[in-house]
């Protein structure tokens, strides 16, 4: 069973970090583009940053440029996310998807998912 697990989310004052990770279960991360996508209340999930199974990487988002990374640890089977420096916009749920193909913004194009993670940016 192919599964996507999220980790890492959490509550963090504003400009702090947090790493979240993506683990997978019954398939190989590494043949896969993985992107990480969040949704807040009463909007739409916003494509971030994607990472190829080259390990290539897009952004998806001008709001996270310069603050946030994608990263994979194929011997892990994980990718993560590196968040700095956060802003009380960035509080959303995030989730992991994969992708056979490679990177793309939209999550429909995107078969597996995690069940996502909260992050709540807060003083």
């Amino acid at each position: 069973q192919l599964q996507l697990v999220e980790s890492g989310g959490g509550l963090v004052q504003p400009g702090g970090s947090l790493r979240l990770s993506c683990a997978a279960s019954g398939f190989s991360l590494q043949y896969y583009a993985i992107g990480w996508f969040r949704q807040a209340p009463g909007k739409e999930r916003e494509g971030i940053l994607c990472i190829s199974s080259s390990a290539g990487s897009t952004n998806y988002a001008d709001s996270v440029k310069g603050r946030f990374t994608i990263s994979r640890d194929n011997a892990k089977n994980t990718v993560y996310l590196q968040m700095n420096s956060l802003k009380p916009e960035d509080t959303a749920i995030y989730y992991c998807a994969a992708r056979a193909s490679g990177c793309g913004g939209m999550a429909v194009w995107y078969k597996y998912w995690g069940q996502g993670t909260q992050v709540t940016v807060s003083s």
